[in-house]
């Protein structure tokens, strides 16, 4: 039995379970892969207050991960498959156990948004969907495609213009959504390629991306692109991880949330990008993190 149990080794969840500890809690923290979450698989670490130089996602990770162990954080790498969050005892069962705890923190993030094109399943990470942290090198000299025009998808086209011969941005609005930081700094590369009002909607070949098939949408026009050995990298938004939670009430996918980071259930929590906001970054899921954690500290206080 846990006073607290942390689904999510985040930002958020990480934030969270160093300020349990602190407070005395006897706290859980699953995470099904390793920690970091989603920050801990980009290029460049950016924005965040006190950074060292040079932070990357790997750097940023492997802080945060010392820093929860250091802590005394209970740290199990296991897959969640069913979680119970009504009644006194909170019940959470993974590939490996079953847990209990008075109190439930949900902060499992998001997972990158598929395309639904022909060739995405095939071709995943034999040139397609891949991580520009772990794979930027093997494309030196070579061309490769950002998909996206956000911020984390202009960064990473930036990260990855130091390696590629040549980077294309597809984007289907007419202007990349970038902060002017990273559109700025894009603009001075004269290797650097937009195809915007524009979709990939489909890819082919065998062993590694060899076609790529363009869709302008303005017009319909099909663009085929021959490119073979190419490497696409997507960043087409996030879908909320929130299967696991069908008690709770949900908008558009996401945990809706009070001031005290309190879902519709008591004793259970909601922080970071699962949660219904309006800015998800690695700051604001560390403040979640926080308000979370030291209101189920109080919440599990008052229950003794």
């Amino acid at each position: 039995m846990y006073d607290l149990i942390i689904i999510g080794g985040g930002p958020a969840g990480i934030s969270a379970a160093v300020y349990a500890v602190s407070r005395g809690l006897h706290v859980l923290l699953v995470e099904q892969e390793k920690i970091g979450g989603v920050i801990g698989k980009v290029s460049i670490v950016s924005h965040y207050t006190a950074i060292i130089e040079d932070e990357t996602g790997e750097t940023f990770a492997a802080r945060m991960r010392k820093q929860a162990l250091d802590a005394g954080v209970q740290v199990a790498y296991e897959t969640v498959m069913e979680v119970q969050l009504t009644g006194k005892t909170k019940r959470i069962k993974t590939n490996c156990n079953v847990y209990q705890s008075r109190a439930v923190l949900l902060a499992n993030g998001t997972t990158p948004r598929r395309l639904g094109i022909p060739g995405e399943e095939a071709l995943t990470g034999k040139g397609y969907a891949l991580n520009a942290a772990e794979c930027a090198k093997e494309y030196t000299g070579k061309h490769v495609y950002v998909v996206g025009g956000a911020d984390g998808a202009i960064k990473e086209a930036l990260y990855l213009s130091r390696f590629a011969k040549k980077v294309f941005v597809i984007h289907f609005e007419d202007k990349l959504g970038a902060i002017p930081e990273f559109t700025n700094k894009l603009n001075q590369l004269n290797h650097v390629e937009l195809f915007l009002h524009s979709r990939l909607t489909e890819i082919r070949g065998n062993d590694q991306v060899e076609y790529l098939q363009l869709t302008d949408e303005k017009t319909g026009a099909i663009t085929e692109i021959e490119d073979k050995g190419c490497g696409i990298f997507v960043y087409a938004g996030a879908t909320p991880n929130t299967q696991l939670y069908p008690e709770l009430h949900l908008e558009n996918g996401y945990i809706p949330v009070n001031e005290k980071m309190e879902t519709m259930y008591e004793g259970v929590y909601a922080a970071g990008d699962i949660c219904a906001k309006q800015v998800r970054q690695a700051a604001t899921a560390v403040a979640d993190g926080a308000i979370a954690a030291i209101n189920a500290a109080q919440w599990i206080a008052n229950l003794s």
